[in-house]
């Protein structure tokens, strides 16, 4: 991309809000309601450093001069509080800040207008006050929402507003126009030179289009924040929370073929007779069910530290160790399937009739654990996390076996071990065996089961759906 195009599509392309999905928008208008909240807080501030500094300061003026200042002073305080009041209450209206724009305008010029009459002064008086500098407060000011269009119209009328005060000046005493071509007369007199008062002008201009393209470049990159937000949001309901943390603080874009040696312990979970069972059911039927079953699973998985890896219609596969803190894998995975096993009695007498029909059927687990490659597989368009490896398929063999032997949960003897070592002490109770294993041959494995008298603790029974 050369200089001018990355110009173009960064600060000269307005930002297209059109495509964006409602919940975006809707993110970005609320962003944009709490920058107006801060420009009228800081409206107000202005007004009242301006009232400040009037108290306080000595009162030069004539005693029979008109003073308008306290006037005006009040007029924007009251406009200023109302400002306020109302972004707080509701999002502004675009002819609101439209307006917001003129008044503030109008009310500084008035009050610049007023010191030459105020202090019994020519009209030129007026343009040489310092108070031309809050021009550019107010211009910046509309910056905060992060829309050029407001800082546009913000510098028209801030240079026609000095325009039209050049205009009143020369203008007001037709006999002299109070026009000088000496810079020196300019500055040590009341005259009026045009080029200083056109470089003014300019300056005015030339500030509004650097904050505008400022501005536009922002609210582009706002667009794209907040559409990431969103993406990022709904990429968590996809991946696991963890797993999505860390695609997400990765310093280069994924891409298939990303991975890593890790030793984990995979988990299978799977509802025997699900499918015989669906088979008569309505497809919506069927899905409420699913839901009603995963919501109870997936919140006891990650509460015990387990990535979700994948749904395979009623089978979950879970993994511990791939992400987040990775010591304690095997007893992490074994005090879930305790927790799933107390919590898989309560199913029936829950209230609710999906998960009373979950309960009709019985669950099967197996835990087996190894190195495994976790990263991403697929297309670049189209990737997925997961783990490959022999624990892998060793997992799903153990959870299947438990239908050869009538059993609930069957875990490798290794990964029992290794739950023990690393200090599981839960009620869970492991007969050991060898089995002949589909696939794999003989294997030693230990068949978990839990005391009748065990129930799940109120965590694990009132656990919601991640």
């Amino acid at each position: 991309m050369t200089f001018i195009e990355y110009l173009i599509r960064n600060f000269l392309t307005p930002a297209d809000r059109s495509k964006l999905p409602a919940r975006v928008r809707a993110a970005v208008i609320e962003r944009e309601r709490t920058n107006e909240i801060l420009a009228r807080v800081i409206q107000l501030s202005i007004v009242l450093i301006f009232a400040f500094i009037y108290t306080v300061s000595p009162k030069t003026s004539p005693p029979e001069a008109f003073v308008p200042v306290p006037y005006v002073l009040w007029t924007y305080l009251i406009l200023s509080v109302i400002g306020l009041v109302w972004s707080i209450r509701r999002n502004l209206p675009d002819w609101a800040v439209y307006g917001s724009i003129l008044f503030d305008f109008a009310l500084l010029y008035g009050l610049m207008i007023s010191f030459h009459i105020q202090y019994m002064q020519p009209a030129s008086f007026t343009l040489k006050a310092p108070t031309l500098l809050y021009v550019f407060i107010f211009i910046a000011l509309r910056a905060l929402r992060l829309e050029s269009r407001f800082v546009i119209a913000s510098g028209l009328v801030a240079a026609l507003g000095w325009f039209a005060m050049i205009f009143y000046v020369t203008s007001i005493d037709p006999g002299d126009n109070m026009l000088t071509r000496s810079y020196v007369e300019y500055l040590t007199s009341n005259s009026v030179l045009i080029g200083a008062e056109v470089d003014k002008i300019l300056t005015i201009l030339f500030v509004t289009a650097i904050l505008a393209l400022a501005v536009n470049g922002s609210e582009n990159l706002l667009v794209t924040a907040a559409t990431e937000q969103s993406a990022a949001r709904a990429l968590s309901r996809f991946f696991d929370t963890s797993v999505a943390s860390n695609i997400r603080a990765r310093d280069e874009e994924l891409v298939a073929g990303d991975g890593e040696k890790v030793d984990a312990v995979i988990l299978n979970v799977d509802i025997r007779g699900f499918s015989a069972m669906a088979a008569h059911m309505e497809a919506g039927q069927v899905m409420k069910i699913l839901s009603a079953y995963q919501s109870r699973i997936v919140p006891i998985v990650q509460g015990s530290g387990g990535v979700i890896d994948k749904f395979m219609g009623d089978g979950i596969m879970a993994t511990f160790g791939v992400a987040g803190e990775r010591g304690r894998p095997a007893a992490d995975a074994v005090r879930a399937v305790e927790q799933i096993m107390a919590d898989a009695r309560t199913w029936a007498d829950s209230g609710d009739p999906w998960l009373g029909e979950v309960a009709s059927c019985s669950i099967g687990m197996g835990l087996a654990s190894g190195t495994v490659a976790f990263g991403a597989v697929g297309q670049n368009e189209r990737l997925e996390m997961t783990v490959i490896g022999a624990a892998v398929n060793l997992s799903a063999k153990l959870e299947k076996h438990n239908r050869a032997i009538g059993s609930v949960s069957i875990a490798a003897q290794a990964t029992y071990d290794q739950a023990l070592e690393q200090g599981y002490d839960g009620p869970l109770s492991g007969e050991r065996c060898k089995a002949k294993i589909d696939g794999l041959g003989e294997q030693d494995i230990v068949v978990l089961s839990l005391p009748p008298a065990i129930q799940p603790t109120p965590a694990t029974r009132n656990a919601e759906p991640a």
